[in-house]
């Protein structure tokens, strides 16, 4: 896993999320990683199929590098605040224009059973996301709604394993524990997981 892409998909330039995405880049680099980066507040796109999937809609340029930047990558990392229990939606609009048919997966014609091509098997996958609930309320008592709705996706795509990372509660948390928080952000970035 040398070729990693980072996707942040907060809606601002300056959060967290993008701080634990920069330390996850810096682990990467310090390894001896190739990285790359998407920042999903800086693409220009429709943010929704206008059409579902009955037409072909056109495919913005940030789309196709987008694209391009997935297939050439061994492992995806997703950085996202959770807010009502699953990504922003400028991370399912992503993932809605960006995973289409033909370029992540492709319906298998038959009459007896729904078949499909898996097009970014051979990829893994890393969810880190920050929450202002306790991490363990949030899987366990809300169920864990926003990964697995992501691992899912990406698993019926073909990647796996698709692993998750929660830092929370932001909101209660202190300098001193999301220091910490950054320090693990670099560790996984440099075991590459």
């Amino acid at each position: 896993m040398n070729k990693t892409l980072i996707i942040v998909g907060h809606p601002t330039k300056q959060s967290f999320s993008s701080h634990l995405a920069d330390q996850y880049e810096a682990g990467c680099v310090s390894a001896g990683k190739t990285v790359e980066r998407i920042n999903l507040n800086e693409l220009d796109f429709s943010p929704f199929l206008k059409n579902g999937y009955s037409e072909e809609q056109h495919i913005e340029e940030d789309i196709l590098e987008a694209q391009n930047l997935i297939r050439w990558a061994d492992h995806l990392v997703f950085i996202y605040p959770t807010w009502w229990a699953t990504p922003p939606a400028l991370m399912k609009a992503f993932i809605e224009r960006t995973l289409i048919p033909g370029f992540a997966f492709k319906y298998k014609k038959s009459k007896k059973v729904v078949a499909w091509d898996r097009y970014l098997t051979g990829k893994t996958a890393r969810i880190i996301s920050t929450m202002d609930s306790p991490p363990l309320y949030y899987q366990f008592l809300v169920g864990d709604p926003g990964y697995k709705m992501m691992k899912d996706i990406l698993t019926f795509c073909g990647v796996k394993p698709v692993k998750r990372t929660y830092y929370g509660s932001v909101k209660m948390s202190s300098e001193q524990k999301r220091k910490k928080w950054l320090l693990h952000s670099f560790e996984l970035g440099e075991q590459g997981r």
